[in-house]
């Protein structure tokens, strides 16, 4: 009789990444530029890549899709974050909520599980190179990309199914600038412990473990490059790899600093500003990390601005 009376919830209240009008001022445009940034340089590698024969190659096609999940995974938040900084009210409606939980998670999850593949292709690149080709084709490579898509959309699906099923009666004010698992977890009219349990367990299982196993390739890489004698092969290999290795320590060092820690209104006021991290600006740096650490890239760069000076 008591779930009768109450009122179901039909929109949430953002609470958004500040309460200070004045910040949200400062930190429009300062978002607004990363995410620009994001956009163009994610963009710039896709369309090069794909344009370019020279880089038809498995360590491209990964980083090609990885440029895509960056871009969806900071589209899901970052323009309705920009948006409520210029409106008083940031209402998004609980299907709003759940699409955007959803997508944030989908596209997260599918990167974390990419960024795993990537370390093992740049292992086998390194430790393997003659066979390098035979292992990784290109039917291989498509595979293991739409893993991380299946992979990335299940374990979305999974919470956000558990979360979309539980009522909700008010208060309905999300701390949080986007729709969450957690700050909307809080929220329910029912015990969410299992709901807590299995972020904890699934999310942080999947994070840790996904973590780890990126790690194995480059414990195994340091012990090769420990083997090569000459100076001129270990600074090749090493570029082979370090671009990626330090987008690996940009994407985990906030991710799994979010969801292994238990639920708190403190820690809530702590997940909001590591997510501007792994929202804004760490997917505005990915492209200009592999860029500036990237000998191929830069060589093309020039080869196409050198060209572009001859004909003015």
């Amino acid at each position: 009789m008591e779930s009768l009376n109450q009122t179901s919830v039909t929109e949430f209240t953002l609470l958004g990444l500040t309460d200070m009008a004045e910040l949200e001022i400062v930190f429009f445009p300062v978002c607004f530029l990363f995410f620009l940034l994001n956009l163009s340089g994610n963009l710039f590698i896709l369309v090069f890549t794909i344009s370019n024969p020279n880089f038809h190659t498995p360590m491209y096609f990964f980083l090609g899709n990885l440029s895509i999940f960056d871009m969806c995974f900071s589209s899901v938040v970052v323009p309705k974050m920009l948006f409520d900084f210029l409106t008083p009210t940031k209402t998004i409606s609980f299907e709003g909520c759940i699409c955007q939980m959803h997508f944030f998670h989908f596209f997260g999850s599918s990167e974390a599980t990419l960024l795993t593949i990537m370390s093992y292709d740049r292992y086998l690149a390194i430790g393997s190179p003659l066979h390098y080709s035979h292992i990784m084709t290109n039917k291989v490579c498509r595979l293991l990309v739409f893993l991380c898509w299946v992979i990335g959309f299940l374990h979305s699906l999974l919470h956000t199914v558990l979360t979309a099923v539980l009522p909700f009666c008010g208060p309905n004010l999300v701390n949080h600038f986007f729709c969450d698992i957690k700050p909307v977890l809080i929220l329910a009219c029912t015990d969410i412990s299992l709901n807590m349990k299995l972020l904890t367990m699934i999310t942080g299982i999947l994070a840790t473990s996904s973590f780890l196993l990126t790690l194995i390739p480059y414990i195994l890489i340091g012990r090769l490059l420990y083997k090569i004698k000459t100076t001129e092969g270990r600074k090749r290999a090493y570029s082979t790899c370090s671009a990626h290795f330090t987008v690996v320590l940009l994407y985990y060092g906030t991710a799994v600093f979010t969801y292994i820690r238990p639920t708190q209104i403190e820690s809530l006021n702590q997940d909001r500003a590591a997510a501007v991290l792994f929202t804004v600006i760490t997917p505005a740096l990915n492209p200009i990390v592999y860029t500036l650490r990237n000998k191929e890239i830069k060589r093309a760069i020039n080869r196409i601005r050198k060209g572009f000076c001859g004909i003015i």
